[in-house]
């Protein structure tokens, strides 16, 4: 039995494969939020949150989605409390290090894209070698999207472009929106064709703006840790039953 035949047997019968977004990301909201109405501290929110994430991968694989996103660490998030920030990057390595292997035996390709430099240096090695252990893994692209900003991301693509006309090496004419996308921290990576966000927030919050530009979008009031795989179905159902035009009329 193939991997594709595998997921099928996995997929809810009135889901229609044909129409299953290719790519999925997620803007985790509302883990503080959870905890204090469990009367917990924010960070066990953020641990449920990570099981959470967790279960939503291996649904997106069991279903046969290609890729998932994770707005994970926003540039904005480093304004709050140094315990919160201190705990989060922790969190991210003890994860990386404790998953990894399972990471593996499920043939997922890790990617993290954000100013990974600005991250603490255990951290970022930790980054590394998940992802150049699992280059080669093909079942689903799981990227994390850590210190990253939509507005930094463009701002970053201009200035690689400008050095290279400046060096002579592109021409002004030749940038086009392939060129443009070479440089974005996605690049190789199809653009999302549905967003999910959770605990009711109606805004992108900074997650890529450019990449964005024909995503479906799907709030719900359900706060991220509570967001199990029924709730991943509805988003899913609501999905299927959008027209797709891309500005056209068809």
């Amino acid at each position: 039995m193939t991997v594709q035949q595998t997921q099928l047997q996995y997929l809810p019968s009135d889901l229609r494969e044909e129409l299953l977004p290719k790519h999925v990301a997620v803007i985790m909201d509302g883990n503080g939020r959870w905890a204090q109405r469990q009367g917990l501290p924010r960070i066990m929110g953020h641990k449920r949150g990570v099981d959470t994430l967790k279960d939503l991968l291996h649904c997106c694989k069991d279903w046969g989605i290609e890729a998932l996103t994770a707005y994970a660490f926003s540039t904005e998030n480093w304004g709050r409390s140094r315990e919160e920030v201190e705990f989060l990057m922790n969190l991210f390595q003890g994860v990386l290090r404790q998953e990894l292997r399972e990471m593996i035996q499920e043939n997922v390709q890790i990617k993290f894209v954000g100013n990974l430099n600005a991250l603490p240096r255990t951290l970022q090695e930790e980054i590394s070698h998940s992802m150049e252990k699992t280059k080669n893994n093909h079942s689903i692209q799981f990227t994390v999207a850590t210190n990253y900003g939509g507005r930094q991301e463009i701002v970053q693509a201009c200035r690689m472009i400008a050095e290279k006309v400046e060096q002579g090496s592109l021409k002004a004419h030749e940038i086009d929106e392939t060129i443009f996308e070479r440089h974005l921290y996605t690049a190789g990576t199809c653009d999302p064709d549905l967003l999910i966000r959770t605990s009711g927030e109606v805004r992108l919050s900074n997650f890529l703006l450019w990449q964005m530009a024909y995503s479906e979008i799907y709030i719900t009031n359900t706060l991220w840790p509570d967001f199990d795989r029924s709730e991943f179905y509805r988003a899913l159902c609501t999905y299927q039953q959008r027209e797709r035009r891309f500005g056209k009329v068809l």
